[in-house]
């Protein structure tokens, strides 16, 4: 199995209500990538690397979810077009 097939593997345990997840392979290194199921001009699309020490660690299915749900997190603060500090009159 390759580094993208054990990727993908691990990618089709998870649904999300918004996102898909899926893996591809960018100048020799793989990336995960996050995006809406419901694509709309403008919004971004998440791309983090995946690294190969990782993927080949036996512990990959436990670092994989914590890094997902990292990335999520990031890509999800991302998207916020106003926060209630930069909408305050201060």
């Amino acid at each position: 199995m390759t580094a993208l097939e054990k990727v993908d593997a691990e990618i089709a345990r998870y649904d999300h209500m918004l996102l898909k997840f899926s893996a591809r392979e960018q100048n020799g290194s793989l990336e995960l990538v996050i995006e809406l199921k419901d694509p709309r001009p403008g919004v971004h699309i998440y791309y983090a690397p995946l690294h190969a020490r990782d993927i080949e660690h036996p512990q990959f299915p436990w670092t994989f979810q914590r890094y997902l749900y990292d990335c999520l997190h990031d890509y999800l603060v991302e998207m916020f077009v106003h926060t209630p500090q930069s909408r305050d009159d201060r």
